[in-house]
């Protein structure tokens, strides 16, 4: 059950005494790209919260942009300012997971660094939390919130989510999709091991991990324009959503990566099968020239989609895509023979070219998940 914190009594409560030093809040920001935003955020949090009793943690996917330096000369002047500067991995929800297990005060809130998130209403969470809510959601969808400036194209995507999230979590909250959350420090230790860390969405993440339903409370805030930069989300992003609920569903059973690999893989069946019918009632090649260049194509479009999709978090890029693909065809080759050669053994016995080829298909995605791990992405995480 989730109740609404407005009790200006606890509000000055949780604004501590005069002169407080305990550590009693910890503000986990994930980054990438945000330079422009580090200082003003770290400013209006100061104004809300007070010369004490805080800090804020950025967690930096090694942005470009400089975030992470600009973050460590606030640092530097500022005993209240650490970063977490990430190499080699990206994901927004596993940087809130390293940046609240980095932490070190009793109660911890995630928000973003583009200032879209009321910062003054985090005394009101922290409240919340210490009057015995184990979660504290910043919510858009209850009395007094709201989505800003969003389209209503948005607001349907938004809301059609935040019902699936629903059907997935043990806890009740108007709005599981929210970036702006605070928990409670034993929360964080009761999930951490269970969480997927995929995709954008860490609050559904630790309301369906968690093995009972949580004590909730709701503050409502109004979404804001982005001060600076860019939004970091992207045509995958429904992708990773699905991934979430997938693992949260059925990850117990089948890894989640697996699965979308498999379902790449799939896609790679009905790429190969179209290439190679093309090639057979388009040209004079004969079905062994055929099966090599179909499979060569299916080889690079699964290679390609997995790296957008599947590795999003250690996608390779530049010279680093190439070379991934090259490692990637070597070590499918074992598997590339085989298709080849089952599926030209079945054709001359008069079995069919789709029956053929489905086979060696199939004898080759047997040895394509493993090799990827440990040939392609296997150095670049988890």
């Amino acid at each position: 059950m989730s109740v609404v914190v407005d009790d200006p009594a606890a509000v000055a409560a949780a604004e501590g005494p005069a002169g407080a030093t305990g550590l009693r809040l910890s503000v986990v920001v994930p980054t990438f790209n945000e330079s422009g935003n580090v200082r003003e955020l770290c400013d209006r949090l100061s104004r809300t919260l007070g010369p004490d009793g805080w800090e804020v943690v950025f967690v930096d996917d090694d942005s470009p942009d400089g975030t992470a330096q600009a973050v460590r000369a606030l640092a530097r002047a500022d005993r209240r300012v650490r970063c977490l500067q990430r190499l080699g991995r990206r994901g927004l929800s596993s940087a809130c997971i390293e940046g609240m297990m980095a932490a070190a005060a009793p109660y911890v809130a995630v928000m973003d660094a583009d200032l879209q998130h009321d910062e003054s209403i985090l005394p009101r969470m922290l409240a919340a939390a210490e009057g015995g809510a184990e979660v504290v959601v910043a919510s858009r969808y209850m009395s007094g919130g709201g989505t800003g400036d969003w389209d209503e194209s948005r607001r349907q995507m938004s809301r059609l989510a935040t019902r699936i999230g629903h059907a997935v979590v043990k806890t009740r909250t108007t709005d599981p999709m929210s970036g702006f959350f605070l928990l409670d420090r034993r929360v964080i230790e009761s999930t951490a091991r269970g969480l997927s860390g995929i995709g954008f969405k860490i609050l559904l993440d630790v309301l369906a991990t968690a093995r009972r339903p949580l004590r909730v409370a709701e503050v409502p805030y109004t979404f804001r324009n982005r001060l600076h930069g860019e939004s970091k989300l992207d045509e995958n992003v429904l992708w990773e959503y699905g991934m979430l609920l997938a693992d949260k569903t059925v990850g117990r059973y089948v890894p989640v990566r697996f699965l979308s690999f498999s379902i790449i893989g799939g896609l790679g069946v009905i790429v190969h099968m179209v290439v190679l019918s093309m090639l057979l009632w388009l040209t004079t090649i004969g079905f062994q020239s055929a099966q090599i260049a179909s499979t060569v194509v299916a080889m690079v479009f699964n290679f390609g989609l997995n790296n957008v999709l599947t590795y999003r978090d250690r996608r390779l890029r530049g010279f680093a895509w190439l070379r991934g693909l090259v490692i990637f065809m070597l070590a499918c080759s074992i598997g590339a023979v085989a298709n080849v050669g089952v599926a030209n053994a079945l054709f001359a016995e008069q079995r069919g070219w789709v029956l053929a080829a489905f086979a060696g298909v199939m004898i080759s995605a047997v040895w394509n998940y493993a090799v990827t791990r440990l040939y392609t992405w296997n150095k670049r995480g988890k």
